[in-house]
């Protein structure tokens, strides 16, 4: 492989915070770069290769000497700068840009003379930031430019651009297209590349397979030599949040409404559609995608920052959806919910009374007066009782060891819904395995009071959010002495929380563990062998996947059982904090395909790291999921270790 990228992208490559120090220190002026690695099918040849290379990249003028490195950290890091190109192009470009990606090929002799009036073109017609990259070993390479296609003065800017490259390329005796195919803004110029006689052999093949021209009209064969300015898909300007999209649909494998309502890309698309209606004044259109917008895309996403792990410029489609229900919530809901912060103790300890209530009474009951009430304020507002709900849990207990090794931040998920049967809950088997490894804890003297704030964030509701974030940060910078001791918490999503509500409140000195990873590293290696299982089966979550720790999530799993299955289609499960509560059909949809794979495993037990992922599955496979520490306190109790 030998990969080009020329000085812009040099340039840009600097902007990633993941750049390697040799990359950032470069002061850039007419470099280009060329990214080689070898690969050969035995040792030996990889050798040879290794022997020989270095001559050949010393007779390049480079600004330092050339390094072949077979660290596989080193080589992701320079992957990773190649690669990102794209992204870090696409994600800066100006609001209300598309970002087009071109794709040419000349013979590896004329590349030189290619890149170097191609990047005159660029200047010449003024298109800043252009970057060129690609495949410098077959003569293929890629450029990206930032075009306003909705504005006729851009547009002609356009015009007359494309047809220099397309001069330029042809004159180089190149093709227009390489690997990525002809699609609408070439098809105009085919003709000119491959002449007439060629040209209408194409067109008779079109017409045997596709005599009614019915497939892709225009896409690859065209008559209109404009076809190329017509009809361009525009990215208007909508929200900050997500201006940044490039459609490109990574997200959608990864999205759990994706089989229900709306899809991370279709949200954003359809915010673009509503402006555009906006614009046109087709107040038809824009009030019906208003009001479907409501349910598909507003109440039925998740919130859970799965689409950002997989977007190439980094948009986290929750964050809009964030603020759109906070821009539509009624100032009863703010009071209330800003009120049930300042007394979460007794809120949250009323959630728990509630569910033991309902566990203690005919299911019929509860499912009744939930769907009366549903039906009166809203399926977005009452969650629906469903007979695999537990009973309510317990107070949350509060630790002071006189050495305490971190901060122990239990869940107010574990007082509001019980343990699963057969177990006494996450909270008192952290305490049992920290006890029996002789790692001490401490609490927050106020820690029935407090939570990591999403219930709050995730629903828009701000004042309360307010509230606790204020009490949660004073509480924790008092209980870690200034961020000396690490905050643990047992729920993977308040975790993640937890993170999220100390950097809006500015406390960056407190580092939050999740009580796994805490465990895998602390804990873990302190215990004595377990008396492990046959098989669990794990579900990792959203926020640990965000967290970084599904890797410690089968590392304690390894230690609960003989074999750990992780289903291949696992996603998140939907359930959110109370989605899949106020929308069952969310989690059904969601966690489908996972729960077939979790049939077929017939583990011996079932596990997770997050309380309410735990009743999503739960409710998904009718197997019980448990916390992977209940598990794990279990497998190394004196009684069975």
């Amino acid at each position: 492989t030998i990969e080009l990228m020329d000085a812009t992208s040099l340039r840009v490559g600097q902007r990633d915070p993941e750049a390697p120090a040799d990359l950032r220190e470069l002061a850039v002026e007419q470099h280009a770069a060329l990214l080689v690695e070898f690969q050969e099918e035995s040792d030996d040849a990889l050798a040879e290769r290794m022997r020989t290379a270095p001559e050949v990249l010393g007779a390049l003028p480079l600004v330092a000497p050339a390094e072949l490195s077979a660290d596989p950290a080193r080589r992701a890091a320079l992957w990773h700068i190649r690669k990102g190109l794209f992204t870090l192009v696409a994600g800066n470009r100006p609001s209300g840009t598309t970002a087009l990606l071109e794709d040419i090929a000349v013979p590896v002799e004329r590349l030189y003379a290619t890149c170097t009036r191609l990047i005159e073109l660029f200047d010449e017609h003024g298109y800043e930031d252009s970057v060129i990259f690609g495949h410098a070993k077959d003569g293929n390479i890629h450029f990206m430019l930032n075009e306003r296609f909705g504005d006729p003065a851009s547009l002609a800017r356009y015009e007359r651009f494309t047809e220099d490259m397309v001069e330029l390329v042809l004159g180089q005796g190149g093709t227009l297209k390489a690997e990525h195919g002809t699609g609408r803004i070439m098809a105009p110029f085919v003709r000119r590349q491959y002449g007439d006689e060629l040209y209408e052999v194409m067109r008779e093949v079109k017409a045997l397979v596709d005599p009614a021209g019915l497939l892709n009209p225009g896409v690859l064969l065209t008559d209109d030599p404009d076809a190329h300015v017509r009809d361009l898909k525009l990215a208007p300007t909508v929200e900050t949040e997500v201006d940044r999209c490039v459609e490109c649909g990574y997200c959608e494998p990864v999205c759990p409404s994706r089989d229900l309502t709306l899809t991370p890309r279709e949200r954003i698309v359809l915010r673009r559609e509503m402006e555009r209606a906006e614009q046109a004044g087709d107040t038809a259109l824009l009030a019906r995608l208003r009001k479907e917008y409501g349910y598909d895309g507003v109440d039925t996403c998740a919130v859970d920052g799965m689409c950002q792990t997989a977007c190439p410029v980094l948009i986290n489609t929750g964050d809009l959806v964030r603020r759109l229900r906070a821009e539509h919530q009624n100032p009863v809901a703010q009071a209330g919910w800003k009120a049930a912060a300042a007394s979460w103790g007794v809120v949250s300890r009323v959630g728990g009374i509630a569910l033991t209530v309902a566990d203690a009474v005919p299911p019929a009951l509860p499912r009744l007066a939930t769907d009366a009430a549903r039906a009166v304020l809203g399926a977005d507002t009452v969650p629906r009782y469903s007979a695999e709900l537990p009973a309510g849990g317990r107070a949350r207990r509060r630790v002071a060891s006189e050495t305490p090794a971190a901060v122990y931040f239990s869940s107010c998920t574990t007082t509001m819904f019980g343990p699963a049967d057969g177990g006494d809950g996450v909270a008192e088997s952290f305490l049992r395995l920290c006890e029996r490894a002789g790692v001490g804890l401490v609490s927050p003297p106020d820690l029935p009071s407090l939570c990591c704030g999403t219930p709050w964030k995730s629903k828009g509701l701000t004042e309360g959010y307010a509230v606790m974030k204020a009490k949660v940060a004073a509480s924790l910078v008092e209980a870690t002495r200034g961020g000396e001791l690490p905050v643990v918490c047992d729920a993977s999503s308040c975790t993640e929380g937890l993170e999220v509500l100390l950097e809006a409140a500015g406390e960056h000195g407190i580092r939050v563990v999740d009580a796994v990873a805490f465990v895998a590293s602390e804990v873990l290696p302190k215990l004595p062998e377990g008396e492990r299982i046959a098989s669990v089966t794990v579900h990792p979550t959203c926020s640990s996947t965000r967290l970084g720790i599904d890797g410690a999530l089968r590392t304690v799993a390894a230690a609960v059982a003989e074999e750990v299955v992780v289903p291949d289609d696992w996603g998140c499960c939907a359930f959110a904090g109370d989605r899949g509560m106020l929308h069952p059909e969310l989690t059904a949809s969601a966690t489908a395909p996972e729960a077939a794979s979790a049939a077929r495993a017939r583990s011996e037990a079932h596990a997770s790291l997050n309380r309410t992922c735990e009743l999503g599955m739960t409710r998904a496979t009718g197997e019980p999921y448990r916390h992977i520490l209940e598990l794990l306190d279990e497998a190394t109790a004196p009684s069975r270790s």
